[in-house]
């Protein structure tokens, strides 16, 4: 099966849809399946005065958000832009009022962020559209991904696919749990993928490896661009270099290889690699042989060494000079 791989843009865009068409033609040059943006409308989702994250330190969380929101126009104007490079337009909305545009919009696929889980009305009405979900987990405990998966079956959902994430950025090597994908997999029956935030390929390559069948990357056109997400990103000749890496993976596992008629596909390698038993030394015709007498050279088209054994101590049956490869006849 083929790894749907998505990139992540998130707001990085800057709010502007010149900028958000070169990331999605970016993307899709790259070779990714899906662009993923994020939806947000703050006063349906945030209180003026909820606590901002470490990293809002230059602007507020609400003048930021609502610097970098698109309406439904753009929304739509995006999402055909992503079909005419042909990729997949995906958005994370983080509101009721964001699943709403978003469905206006014609989204076909819905991600629900790992802030988002235990807002079961939110992932009710994701669910009530009957189109696939992608749900992160970074802040779940097990209880709450339970909680959370089973709103999304109660409400009809078109498909659940279960993303381990971890929400560190960069996430560092010891806290990607690829170990939970077995867990999702055997607790729910769903498929299974990783929201990777490492900063290199490793995480994502292994989670292909384990049978995921998505995987999420954050993308920027830039590390120096402005935001939260771009330094901890993937730019555009890595995540070029991912998406050529993944791809190569599933064609490794995907055609297993059969050792015997490989080594016969090898033939005339195996002739110029492998080694001959030849005569170290004249041998004259009689002479009972002996392991000094022997040496193994290049090429390959004589008695190999692994029949040494066999004629020690059998007797010449002609003269043999040094560095002749034996045959079977040269022994009585």
């Amino acid at each position: 099966m083929k790894t749907s791989i998505i990139a992540e843009i998130g707001n990085t865009h800057e709010g502007s849809v010149g900028l958000a068409k070169c990331f999605i033609k970016a993307a899709a040059e790259c070779g990714v399946d899906a662009v993923k943006f994020q939806t947000h409308i703050f006063d349906a989702e945030s209180l003026p005065n909820a606590p901002q994250p470490p990293y809002f330190n230059e602007e507020s969380r609400k003048d930021y958000f609502e610097r970098t929101a698109f309406n439904l126009e753009q929304h739509i104007a995006l999402k055909a832009c992503a079909e005419d490079h042909g990729v997949e337009f995906i958005s994370s909305p983080f509101s009721c009022e964001a699943l709403e545009l978003l469905e206006r919009a014609g989204v076909k696929t819905y991600k629900i962020p790992s802030g988002e889980v235990t807002n079961i009305p939110l992932l009710e009405g994701i669910g009530a559209t009957g189109k696939p979900v992608l749900l992160s987990s970074g802040m779940s405990s097990w209880a709450e991904l339970d909680a959370a998966v089973q709103a999304l079956k109660d409400s009809r959902s078109g498909g659940v696919t279960l993303l381990q994430c971890s929400s560190i950025y960069p996430c560092p090597a010891d806290k990607v749990g690829l170990n939970v994908l077995d867990e999702m997999r055997s607790r729910y029956g769903l498929p299974v993928g990783l929201s990777d935030h490492t900063l290199g390929f490793y995480a994502s390559l292994a989670a292909v490896a384990n049978g995921a069948t998505v995987v999420e990357r954050h993308f920027t056109l830039s590390r120096k661009m402005y935001g939260s997400d771009a330094r901890h990103s993937l730019e555009p000749s890595e995540l070029r270099q991912l998406v050529d890496e993944i791809r190569d993976l599933e064609s490794a596992m995907q055609h297993p290889v059969d050792k015997d008629r490989a080594a016969c596909q090898l033939a005339q390698m195996k002739t110029t690699f492998e080694k001959s038993i030849v005569a170290c030394e004249n041998i004259q015709k009689g002479s009972k042989i002996t392991q000094a007498m022997l040496a193994f050279k290049k090429p390959g088209n004589g008695l190999p060494p692994a029949r040494r054994r066999d004629i020690l101590g059998k007797a010449a049956a002609r003269d043999i000079r040094a560095n002749e490869k034996l045959t079977e006849e040269d022994f009585l």
